[in-house]
């Protein structure tokens, strides 16, 4: 994509022509709808989560071993600061593996059990995941788990077996990054703005996916968003995965995009009174936007434009590193930029677009030029 990231001298410059001009109607702004069921907060979610887990290690062992592993949960949970997703799958590996020791052993395991694994226990239960032809990359994940379960209780003077520490993890298959073309990206940002419902939620999802294709930020990171970042500046601070802190660019274009979203969102107070701990993103109802309902509008623009299935709105954020990397942007800031722990994990995208690395930030294909990318039409007078 060789053309899109200078903005233009304002947004209705790069409005497609098909778009009706809209004329803003002095109507009173609706009020959100109450909140449904499952719209709640990361707090109550990770009760309910746990709550659920707890139930799960009841159904297949022992009492004391019940208690240290929702021990271990809520150390990741509060100390950690783990993610819903990370407690998810450590609790379902935990629970997998004593649901293993159940049915290998014939009764439920208590917490003296694992203090008499072998090697072989170990080994069997990985090749019985195996058998279900679950992944390699999954096993290795329940193994880094088990490990992190043995060293919590070995910190708190309860014997552990060394077997989860002497196993080999299982060998990971190289997985790389599904990104679009250049081609492709610029053809999802220019049909994603054709929202079927409202021109409003259009607007919201084209900002939405700027964020993830021109900033690089995870879906989850954008919808966590709060009104407090608005307006957006040059840079924008975030708290990505695992609750690692980082600052990421944003261009004009980018910061354009919410601005005219924000002005059209019927949710978004007229003054200066809104609630700052908001999220950025609502949906048709005022609530915090799902991000099922993200997933099926990406759905909806692969079908229009014949896109495989590995274009999700994750993929958008692999076209950014990869089109970034391609352009001669540097291994190390690109890590920086995507929040990634280890530069292994960066290096990824060198085996996608293998090329010599030189510059920054800047040669993201979208700082060039965004006259040919359809922007949403803004209802703002031009100043």
């Amino acid at each position: 994509m060789s053309e899109i990231f200078s903005a233009p001298d304002s947004v209705a410059d790069i409005a497609p022509d098909s778009a009706p001009d809209r004329v803003a109607a002095p109507t009173p702004r609706p009020t959100p709808q109450p909140r449904r069921k499952d719209d709640v907060n990361d707090a109550t979610l990770g009760q309910r989560l746990l709550a659920k887990l707890e139930k799960n290690f009841q159904a297949v062992a022992r009492e004391n071993l019940v208690a240290a592993a929702m021990g271990f949960l809520a150390e990741l949970a509060h100390q950690r600061r783990a993610s819903i997703h990370t407690l998810d799958a450590y609790g379902r590996d935990l629970a997998k593996f004593f649901t293993f020791l159940q049915q290998h052993d014939g009764d439920k395991p208590d917490l003296s059990r694992l203090s008499h694994l072998s090697l072989n226990d170990v080994r069997s239960y990985l090749a019985a995941r195996q058998a279900q032809n679950i992944q390699a990359e999954s096993r290795s994940r329940a193994v880094s788990a088990l490990r992190r379960f043995a060293h919590h209780l070995d910190q708190r003077g309860v014997a552990v077996s060394d077997a989860f520490t002497l196993v080999r993890l299982p060998k990971r298959a190289l997985s790389l990054p599904k990104a679009l073309s250049e081609h492709e990206a610029a053809e999802t940002l220019a049909q994603i703005a054709d929202h079927p419902a409202s021109p409003w939620q259009g607007k919201r999802d084209y900002a939405l996916f700027l964020l993830l294709y021109g900033a690089g930020l995870r879906l989850g990171e954008a919808l966590n968003l709060a009104q407090d970042c608005l307006p957006l500046g040059e840079t924008l601070h975030l708290v990505g995965k695992g609750g690692k802190p980082r600052m990421v660019p944003i261009l004009p274009i980018i910061a354009d995009a919410v601005a005219d979203y924000c002005a059209a969102c019927p949710y978004f107070s007229d003054n200066q009174a809104m609630d700052r701990a908001a999220p950025v993103f609502l949906g048709a109802r005022g609530g915090k936007l799902n991000p099922g309902v993200v997933q099926r509008q990406m759905r909806q623009v692969r079908r229009a434009l014949n896109l495989p299935d590995s274009a999700t709105p994750h993929a958008l954020r692999h076209s950014f590193a990869t089109h970034l990397l391609a352009s001669g942007g540097d291994l190390r800031a690109i890590q920086q930029l995507l929040g990634h722990n280890s530069l292994t994990t960066t290096q990824r995208y060198t085996f996608v677009e293998p090329t010599g690395l030189r510059l920054s930030h800047r040669a993201h294909p979208r700082q060039r030029d965004s006259a040919h990318i359809p922007m949403a039409k803004t209802n703002r007078p031009h100043s």
